[in-house]
């Protein structure tokens, strides 16, 4: 069975109905009487706080917004197996309410802490035990942020652990060849973040490099391989990037949520008054086939499809991608490394024209024959409401920031490198990465189309 028409056999099994519902209106969440922030009357899960930020000298120097507080770190992890040596994944087709069109190609196990200890006292989580104490060998155990815009300091164990024994697929998963999910990576809204993430953080496997072929794919693939060398040194790029987080003057702080300014409260949701940015919505979830049959929820719901690329460039052969030292005030160490372009262009229509991202319009505006990569994938379902954004790989020939402080040429390889680490990239970069190793794999099939 191909994989569109097996997500869409699980998508039938495992239903889900969302239902817009007033914040005042959730039941198990309360409204802190004193603060205004949104707690589960668990107190577990997460909580809607506000957030006060100060950035001295720059073009926005000041803000409040509401944030998602989630202290706990949650497990994104994925089993591999090799058949006749070939790289096997053991995915997982899910639903989250936030998902625009019904169920994702997921990792195996995606579950914050409060769910796999069974706060909710649902069912328990599938494959668990693999990842809690891992059974098998471990190819990428790495603690990564996630939207620092969204999210206060949230973070997730990105896992994978290689099984030598047969596993047998539970009802709602499949194993799929390595090869053919990054193939889908292409596919609108098809593989889920959670996922894409893990697979960034995936070292290369055996043959992956190639050294033969032709194109842009072909470069890529070779690119991979350390030992083709790179415009910086890593240990430059790593001090560069040290000296922005020693030195970049950012002060984040929680706060009451209502306490944030230019904010309001109508209509059972949050929205800022310029209508921008995003709104906090509650939801009322129905699922069949979940750990939990049902439940209600805030989520964060953007306004506006975002825009997220990279210009890469060939460097003495060798595919260099432009990644930006970025500020959120959500991150843990203030600054990460993001694609060259990270943006929703509609938030900056009300603010000074120097708070415009650089380089919107060298992606935006690329020859086709220039674009490498370019489709729409969303966020992750089930904190973000059809949250979206077009993620693209646009290829240069000449540097068009040379010097700039916040950029640097980053070889392909070596971003592979710093997703051995924590909080090197941040999570539309490991996307991009994702969606990059793609490309070096191109696809034996159509794959356009997605699960509609």
């Amino acid at each position: 069975m191909d994989v569109h028409e097996w997500l869409r056999e699980v998508a039938g099994l495992t239903r889900m109905r969302v239902t817009p519902l007033p914040l005042e209106e959730l039941a198990g969440w309360r409204e802190d009487a004193a603060t205004g922030d949104l707690r589960h009357a668990s107190g577990r899960f997460f909580s809607v706080e506000g957030l006060e930020v100060h950035r001295p000298g720059w073009a926005v120097s000041a803000w409040s917004q509401p944030i998602l507080h989630q202290p706990e770190a949650g497990i994104l992890g994925i089993l591999l197996r090799r058949v006749e040596g070939v790289p096997y994944l053991l995915m997982q087709a899910k639903n989250e309410p936030g998902n625009p069109d019904g169920a994702q190609l997921s990792p195996t196990v995606q579950a914050t802490r409060s769910n796999y200890t069974r706060v909710h006292q649902g069912k328990a989580v599938p494959y668990l035990d693999f990842f809690r104490q891992p059974r098998g060998r471990v190819l990428a155990d790495v603690r990564q942020s996630e939207q620092g815009a969204w999210f206060y300091r949230k973070r997730n164990r990105n896992m994978v652990v290689e099984v030598a024994g047969e596993v047998e697929a539970a009802e709602g998963f499949r194993w799929l060849p390595l090869r053919r999910v990054r193939e889908l990576l292409s596919v609108p809204d098809l593989v889920n973040m959670d996922a894409r993430t893990v697979l960034a953080c995936l070292p290369v496997q055996d043959g992956e490099h190639g050294d033969g072929g032709e194109g842009f794919g072909a470069a890529v693939a070779r690119s991979r391989d350390p030992r083709r060398g790179s415009r910086h040194h890593t240990a430059e790029l790593l001090s560069w990037l040290s000296g922005i987080r020693s030195t970049v003057d950012v002060q984040a702080r929680t706060v009451p949520l209502n306490q944030v300014s230019r904010w309001r409260r109508a209509g059972g949701r949050i929205s800022h008054e310029t209508g921008r940015f995003f709104d906090v919505i509650g939801v009322r979830v129905e699922a069949d086939g979940r750990e939990v049959v049902g439940w209600d929820q805030p989520m964060i719901a953007p306004v506006g499809t975002g825009v997220v690329g990279f210009l890469v460039r060939r460097i003495s052969g060798v595919v260099h991608a432009l990644a930006h030292a970025r500020v959120e005030p959500g991150y843990t160490d203030v600054v990460e490394l993001a694609p060259t372009v990270q943006c929703t262009p509609g938030n900056y229509d009300h603010l000074p024209s120097q708070a415009r991202p650089p380089l919107l319009a060298e992606v935006l505006d690329a020859p086709p024959e220039r674009v490498r990569f370019d489709t729409v994938l969303s966020e992750e379902g089930g904190r973000f409401y059809h949250a979206r954004n077009r993620y693209l790989v646009v290829e240069v020939d000449e540097d068009p920031l040379p010097g700039h402080p916040a950029f640097r040429w980053i070889a392909l390889h070596q971003l592979d490198e710093l997703l051995r680490h924590s909080y090197y990239l941040n999570v539309q970069a490991r996307t991009l990465n994702a969606c990059l190793h793609g490309l070096a794999h191109p696809a034996r099939e159509p794959v356009s189309g997605g699960v509609r």
